[in-house]
């Protein structure tokens, strides 16, 4: 079992996350995007040459916890990866999305958030 799926069989839902201090800055954080909606950061532990986070201000706990409301928002944030992608250079060449929901999706932070990953040949299946 990795570290992420031992982390998310042991995290709760609720409460204060890592996100939420980030997003306060009372954690360091480089942001290679910030709008009123949300901010990107490159993960701490990359899985690919460049991963990078897209999170929303609004603390949804996960995806499958949003509300019919949350679309414009969701939207968004897939906008907003786009866009990053393109600028660090791996639109061209494809780039995976990844929203873990929950524990068996392997969601270690109950905070909303859709990783992208590229720079490499991504494999089949992802699980």
């Amino acid at each position: 079992m990795s570290d992420e799926v031992e982390k998310a069989q042991q995290a709760e839902r609720g409460g204060d996350t890592i996100f939420g201090k980030i997003l306060r800055k009372e954690i360091p954080c480089n942001f290679i995007h910030e709008d009123d909606s949300c901010v990107a950061f490159h993960d701490i532990s990359p899985q690919a040459p460049i991963h990078f986070l897209v999170i929303p201000r609004k603390p949804i706990a996960q995806l499958s916890l949003a509300e019919d409301g949350d679309a414009k928002l969701l939207g968004h944030l897939m906008l907003v990866g786009k866009k990053i992608a393109k600028d660090l250079g791996i639109a061209d060449d494809g780039y995976r999305v990844v929203i873990n929901d929950g524990k068996n999706g392997a969601q270690s932070v109950f905070h909303l958030h859709l990783h992208f990953l590229g720079g490499r040949q991504m494999r089949w299946p992802p699980g």
